[in-house]
């Protein structure tokens, strides 16, 4: 199984990159080129400041499946796929063994204030006003999603969002926690 699903995101990669700019200018490096961790490979640790003020570190979310989501809130594209967040994934996946973790880029706590209380949105939301936190992942465009196994390892990752992508992406998830 586990060979399946790793052989599945190798080649969803290069065919998302394809599929999807992800709110970028046309000058801006290809999905490929400005994803800095590949399926495969540990995600980088790091400690977040949640909206709520308290913070978690990802390593301590090992023998969890985790989906990090990568947004800016001025994004077409991220506005859209975090309004389905709750229904398709929280909703859906919710759980003991399963977090989402939604990370905003570049963004003051104002600006995501607003932007939460504009779209309605209720689920927990973290903070990295200076990027440092996306620096380790990617060096341009959002959204982007990393999907983790349990022993925090990359299983899948999406630049933009398109729903059938997104499907796909959920059926990895799926899988993961059906382990």
């Amino acid at each position: 199984m586990q060979k399946i699903i790793r052989n599945l995101g190798r080649f969803l990669l290069p065919v998302f990159s394809l599929l999807t700019a992800g709110c970028i200018g046309e000058d801006t490096p290809s999905a490929a080129e400005s994803t800095l961790v590949q399926v495969g490979e540990s995600a980088p640790d790091f400690t977040v400041q949640m909206f709520d003020g308290s913070e978690i570190r990802l390593s301590d979310l090992r023998g969890d499946v985790v989906l990090l989501t990568f947004f800016s809130s001025w994004c077409p594209e991220c506005r859209e796929e975090l309004g389905v967040l709750q229904e398709r994934v929280l909703d859906r996946f919710g759980g003991d063994d399963f977090h989402l973790l939604c990370i905003s880029r570049g963004e003051s706590r104002e600006t995501i204030a607003a932007f939460r209380a504009e779209y309605g949105l209720t689920y927990p939301m973290g903070l990295d006003p200076s990027a440092s936190i996306y620096g380790l992942y990617a060096t341009e465009q959002v959204p982007r999603n990393f999907l983790l196994d349990r022993s925090g390892r990359i299983v899948a990752l999406t630049v933009g969002y398109e729903v059938s992508e997104f499907d796909a992406l959920l059926e990895i998830l799926r899988l993961q926690l059906d382990q």
